[in-house]
């Protein structure tokens, strides 16, 4: 059954109006920031989308936005379909925001068809999903959830150096609640969460696919303050005199390649990133030896036991600098996100649907961490779209086809037209 046609436009005009009102004119691309302008922007825009097309739109205290179609029975656990609003600073349109469209796109199509679903079916604009800005994972989700840590609380926006309990509050959120830890949702209230995101490697622009059906979310570790300490020294002084920070990170850096190489090597997926690497601006300089460094790094997984024996890996390697090199390296806090495996029943429903109106996909485990593990670690069985983007994502030349993204939808509403009928 297909009710999803000549619904491009308004799906175009969405994104349109999404990228006019957070553009980032120094950056380029756009900047929707975390408990700030651009994400409080992008929740309007599609709260107002939402109240137009005659959904029930609701905010909980993260401040997260849910847009409801009522079902027939609705005492019974909603099915929840989202993603994020927020982006990284100077980054592409669709990350995050795509979800949310296709979500509306498809509930207004079966409710524009005259379906009513057995149970409410929810659209959310996820709050605070790019850790970038609080280098805290899955902060609206979380919170959501009941399930944010009390000391992300404290955490401090990158650019305004302000506690997050102080942008939530000033959004219009609710700190204590999160300290209470309360749950707007849980397991009582949700039946499976549905998200479709673009994809953020150029696996399918590769294989010719223009969706895949998302078989999970990996986990991660992270150190977002690693200091190394060494000494400051003259830049004529020998090698073996030094105690140099910036090589020891260097070192860091490549044996971590090192260890990603020879996992390629045996077919074991993994990544890590080193997304800060810098000298101290107000003491380096040509003629000096650095005497401190700061990087951070993020590690990802696709098996929690792979987690645990990469940061033991890491963890040697650290000791093994700090000898070389005569430092002492701080790793400072660190974050984590248990890995996340697809729902197998849902996966397979989304197949069979891609099969039923005759699209081709493939199979795909996300590079990138997503709101669905969050819901995951909650016990709620989640399935997940992806679209082809064929430019990866977090720039500004973040790239989708209006076509892929139709493709998508069109599974997302097939998928809620089954639900309806069983």
């Amino acid at each position: 059954m297909r009710i999803i046609d000549r619904r491009h436009e308004q799906a175009q005009a969405l994104f349109d109006a999404l990228r006019k009102g957070s553009l980032d004119h120094v950056r380029g691309g756009v900047t929707r920031d975390t408990y700030g302008a651009g994400e409080a922007y992008a929740h309007a825009l599609l709260a107002k989308y939402a109240t137009e097309i005659g959904l029930e739109v609701k905010q909980d205290f993260m401040c997260n936005t849910y847009m409801v179609l009522p079902g027939l029975d609705r005492s019974l656990p909603a099915i929840v379909i989202g993603s994020h609003l927020d982006s990284v600073a100077g980054g592409g349109n669709f990350d995050g925001a795509a979800g949310v469209v296709s979500g509306l796109i498809a509930v207004q199509a079966i409710k524009e068809a005259g379906i009513q679903p057995p149970c409410d079916v929810v659209v959310m604009g996820v709050r605070a999903e790019e850790s970038i800005w609080f280098q805290v994972s899955y902060i609206g989700s979380r919170g959501a959830l009941g399930r944010l840590q009390l000391e992300a609380l404290d955490a401090r926006r990158i650019d305004t150096q302000r506690s997050l309990a102080d942008h939530l509050s000033e959004a219009g959120g609710d700190p204590e609640a999160v300290k209470r830890g309360d749950a707007y949702l849980s397991t009582k209230n949700v039946r499976a969460f549905m998200e479709v995101h673009i994809e953020q490697a150029p696996s399918l622009a590769l294989t010719g696919f223009p969706i895949a059906i998302g078989t999970g979310v990996p986990g991660n570790f992270r150190y977002p303050k690693i200091r190394i300490k060494g000494e400051y020294g003259h830049v004529g002084l020998g090698r073996r005199f030094r105690h140099d920070a910036s090589l020891a990170g260097a070192d860091l850096t490549l044996g971590l390649d090192a260890i990603w190489a020879e996992w390629e090597r045996q077919g074991r997926l993994m990544a890590c990133t080193v997304g800060e690497f810098h000298t101290n601006s107000e003491r380096h300089g040509l003629t000096v030896v650095p005497g401190e460094f700061s990087m951070s790094l993020d590690v990802r997984a696709y098996v929690q036991p792979d987690l645990a024996e990469l940061e033991s890996a890491f963890l040697a390697l650290v000791k093994e600098v700090e000898k070389k090199r005569g430092v002492t390296i701080d790793l400072g806090p660190r974050a984590s996100a248990e890995v996340a495996q697809a729902d197998p029943e849902l996966t397979q429903q989304l197949r069979d649907c891609a099969r039923a109106l005759s699209l081709p996909h493939c199979d795909l485990p996300s590079p990138a961490s997503h709101d669905a593990a969050a819901f995951c670690a909650a016990g709620i069985p989640f399935g997940f779209l992806f679209i082809r983007n064929p430019n990866g994502s977090h720039h500004p030349e973040e790239a989708m086809a209006t076509e892929d993204f139709m493709l998508a939808t069109e599974v997302l509403t097939q998928w809620l037209v089954s639900q309806c009928q069983n």
